[in-house]
């Protein structure tokens, strides 16, 4: 692979951003990053491989190609120390994806409840600033304290976060709705939030609900929109 190619890639890396590599059987490789233009007969299998994390050789218009993906690891942010957490924290690692939880209530955000889990015992936007939100952050509200979910919900949404989710019955979303509008958010934005919480799995105690949001965040990553970015590495 020529150094450009390897210097760009370290750049995305850096930068928590998605690139595919295209390369010919005769050696030529081309880079495309998430959010910049590439060739309409490659659309969509530079969209697959973004979307799926998976390479291989496709057949194409141009040819046979072997498309090689270079996605960042996912990473789920945890708002709120609770019982759905502590199983939550469990289950995503075994999925690939990296668990951070966010209380600032130091008598739930323990180490003793969150052996081996990045714990951070602050208010969100604190954390936020040694945290911060990406497309490949999964955040999930769980707290049902407005004072501590609305905050971190609001940076996702700005964030372009390829999931958001909170806790809390219809009933409990339609105020939050409020407050968000209320707040200048848009609907669009509003309606990106996942709520109530996970798949309709009819879950009925944490540890299901813990199973149906992973699920919810499983299906967000690898559905999620393949769109324009601000800001390409050259």
């Amino acid at each position: 692979m020529e150094r450009a190619i390897l210097e760009a890639l370290n750049k995305a890396r850096a930068a928590r951003r998605a690139a595919v590599a295209v390369s010919d059987l005769a050696g030529g490789v081309r880079l495309f990053l998430e959010g910049d233009d590439c060739p309409a007969s490659l659309q969509r299998a530079v969209a697959s491989a973004l979307q799926s994390g998976r390479g291989g050789i496709v057949d194409t218009d141009e040819g046979s190609l072997f498309f090689n993906a270079y996605l960042p690891p996912p990473r789920i942010l945890v708002i709120g120390a609770v019982h759905i957490s502590q199983v939550l924290a469990q289950l995503a690692p075994v999925a690939g994806f990296d668990v951070t939880i966010v209380d600032p209530r130091t008598a739930f955000a323990t180490p003793e409840r969150f052996a081996g889990v990045e714990l951070i015992a602050e208010w969100p936007e604190d954390a936020l600033k040694l945290r911060p939100l990406d497309r490949f952050t999964a955040l999930a509200a769980v707290t049902h304290d407005p004072k501590i979910d609305d905050a971190p919900i609001r940076a996702a949404l700005s964030a372009g976060c390829f999931y958001v989710g909170a806790l809390g019955s219809r009933k409990t979303h339609a105020k939050r709705v409020d407050r968000f509008r209320q707040a200048g958010v848009a609907d669009a934005e509003i309606a990106r939030i996942r709520a109530p919480i996970g798949l309709d799995i009819g879950a009925a105690n944490p540890a299901e609900i813990a199973v149906a949001t992973l699920a919810e965040i499983i299906e967000a990553l690898r559905r999620r929109a393949i769109g324009k970015d601000e800001g390409a590495i050259a």
